[in-house]
């Protein structure tokens, strides 16, 4: 336990744009790595990098200090000048020991994600460590510490609700949206091109729904969601005059006047009378409070959608006591699993020594005996001593493992 350590930088003490500087090119990943680990006397390490942070993580008996992180990170050659590596060594978390587990444990638990709660980042971590694996650069130590990792985040996921409600508006409007129980080739026209309705527009595309219309005021954007969506561009003036009829409207633009007045939705209508549904995520609406009195509208707004997310992400936070709980525990049996661990390391070669003894006992201090012995009477003897064998092997690392269990 002692020997694992971690140089962490992170979304924390880091702004988002900049931590991009430190991720290393996966081509010459490995290389890197394997210098490092020859030069720094690291046994074994893995490297981890994602949107939120990118760390290294050793088993090493060497003290990890900032000055050894200063060494370590200009032997990996990330292309930064002086002034830079100073001031993210600055910013550097560095843990070690039961404080690097636990720092492990939290991250592969969300808990310290910039979004509490999100899933990907277990995934994340499983795949740099595999991928480490796979290039010789981890061991046995590294292993047990993610099994470990692996089955905490798993119980904190499941038997928690940390990840339970979606908070971003995004996911939230989808997540409404999808309530309607809508087919899959709905008339969809999306308003505003930008990142909102893009990253919307995801989540349609993976489930699969394929008939759209992209308006927006710069034709190109359109033309590029559009292409994305294998729909149709239009520019925002062609709303007035779009008659292909509609069964939901998505729309998010930055403009200060309603664009969804009543004439625009009575000509999108053309002539259908049928409830019609509107997610509107900007902020002031683009949809005029007309239309939802003179029409029959599902409606789907940004200001209920950020109430619901400030709720569902205080519910996470509040499910932060049970995932601690969770991961204490996790520790707990951790450090008696690497105490009994210890104990198979150390006495590995008991079974030699006993076979030793038996060799030497039959071919050397009895032999005679053993030679004048008949048949049968050496077949018995061979069973005895293989029996006596087992239980010499397997009593011992028994009673030791006994002994640890019920002093701890």
């Amino acid at each position: 336990m002692e020997y694992l350590k971690v140089i962490a930088f992170t979304h924390k003490q880091i702004e988002l744009k900049e931590l991009g500087r430190l991720v290393i090119c996966q081509e010459n990943l490995t290389e890197k790595l394997n210098q490092v680990k020859s030069q720094f006397g690291i046994s074994e390490i893995f490297y981890l990098a994602t949107c939120n942070r990118v760390e290294f993580v050793m088993i090493t008996p060497k003290v990890v200090d900032r000055d050894f992180a200063g060494r370590f990170v200009n032997a990996m050659e990330m292309g930064l000048c002086p002034v830079s590596t100073g001031t993210f060594l600055d910013a550097a978390s560095i843990y070690e020991g039961r404080d690097a587990l636990v720092h492990l444990l939290r991250t592969s638990c969300s808990m310290e994600s910039l979004i509490v709660g999100e899933k990907e980042i277990l995934a994340q971590l499983r795949k740099a460590y595999e991928n480490c694996k796979e290039a010789g650069l981890t061991g046995d130590g590294l292993r047990m510490f993610m099994n470990c990792i692996v089955k905490t985040a798993k119980e904190v996921y499941t038997n928690t609700n940390i990840s339970k409600n979606p908070i971003s508006v995004v996911s939230l409007a989808y997540r409404k949206l999808r309530s309607y129980h809508l087919t899959l080739n709905e008339r969809i026209l999306i308003i505003g091109a930008g990142e909102t309705n893009r990253n919307i527009s995801k989540y349609l595309q993976k489930h699969k729904f394929s008939n759209f219309a992209v308006f927006n005021r710069t034709v190109e954007k359109a033309a590029e969601l559009a292409a994305d969506l294998n729909g149709e561009a239009y520019a925002l003036d062609a709303l007035k005059d779009y008659k292909k009829g509609f069964d939901v409207i998505i729309t998010c633009t930055s403009a200060v006047e309603p664009i969804i007045t009543p004439e625009i939705y009575t000509t999108l209508l053309n002539g259908e009378t049928s409830r019609k549904t509107i997610v509107d995520l900007a902020v002031p609406n683009d949809t005029d409070p007309e239309v939802l009195k003179q029409f029959p509208v599902n409606f789907i707004e940004v200001h209920s959608l950020n109430e619901l997310a400030k709720r569902n992400l205080q519910e996470r936070y509040e499910e932060l006591t049970h995932a601690e709980a969770i991961i204490t525990e996790n520790i707990n049996l951790f450090c008696l699993e690497l105490k009994q661990r210890k104990i198979e390391l150390a006495m590995r070669q008991v079974p030699e020594k006993i076979k030793e003894i038996r060799n030497t006992a039959i071919n050397s201090v009895f032999a005679e005996e053993v030679q004048n012995m008949d048949k049968e009477s050496r077949e018995t003897l061979e069973k005895v001593i293989n029996y006596m064998e087992k239980k010499y092997i397997s009593v011992p690392m028994i009673m030791a493992k006994d002994i640890l269990v019920n002093n701890n």
